[in-house]
């Protein structure tokens, strides 16, 4: 029960364009099928016209053909009405998109002034001029720079922008080379001398 209240409280995707357009291909389809049908025939009553020609029923083979030609005439009528019944679906199916252009538009529209509300003009000129300055003030440096730097100071520049990027300027401290000094015999004899005393008054 729930499921079926659920699904008729839904709201259908299906608009009057949609319902429109199928009404018209139905129509259409309709139409040529009418149209199969009476080309089949007409097929056939000539064929069947030759026949009487051959029997020699002139008349009855002319009566066929007059009514082969009214036929041809409602053919010629349905071709037409299929053409217009065509350019009906098309007209609607670019008018919808029309509408979803138009749809979008406008969300882009609101999308701005909302941009426009959050950051004024005077908040981007301002920026601007301050990027503008910016841009300004690295010129002076570099061309305050390519006067004072040679091309082996600039090989250098690059050289170390090389060596930092692929992380190898590490300096580490340079280990000493002098061997350890080697402390007297007699005044490492003299240390334990003074040790053993101690260690014996501590156990007393």
């Amino acid at each position: 029960m729930g499921n079926v209240f659920g699904r008729q409280g839904r709201r259908s995707r299906v608009t009057e364009q949609d319902r429109a357009i199928l009404q018209l291909k139905q129509q259409r389809d309709k139409l040529k099928q009418y149209q199969k049908k009476i080309t089949l025939q007409l097929e056939k009553e000539r064929h069947l016209a030759k026949l009487l020609l051959k029997d020699g029923k002139k008349e009855r083979a002319l009566l066929l053909l007059k009514k082969k030609r009214y036929q041809d005439l409602l053919l010629d009528k349905t071709e037409i009405q299929i053409a217009n019944l065509e350019r009906m679906v098309q007209e609607i199916e670019f008018a919808q998109i029309e509408v979803k252009v138009i749809e979008g538009l406008k969300a882009g529209n609101d999308c701005l002034k909302q941009i426009h509300e959050v950051m004024s003009v005077e908040e981007v000129e301002r920026i601007l001029e301050e990027t503008q300055e910016a841009v300004e003030y690295q010129k002076q440096i570099s061309a305050l720079l390519a006067g004072w730097l040679t091309l082996e100071d600039e090989d250098a520049v690059l050289e170390e922008l090389e060596t930092i990027t692929q992380g190898e300027d590490i300096t580490l401290p340079e280990l000493p080379t002098d061997p350890l000094s080697a402390v007297p015999t007699g005044e490492t004899e003299r240390k334990e001398g003074r040790i053993k005393p101690e260690r014996e008054m501590l156990a007393a």
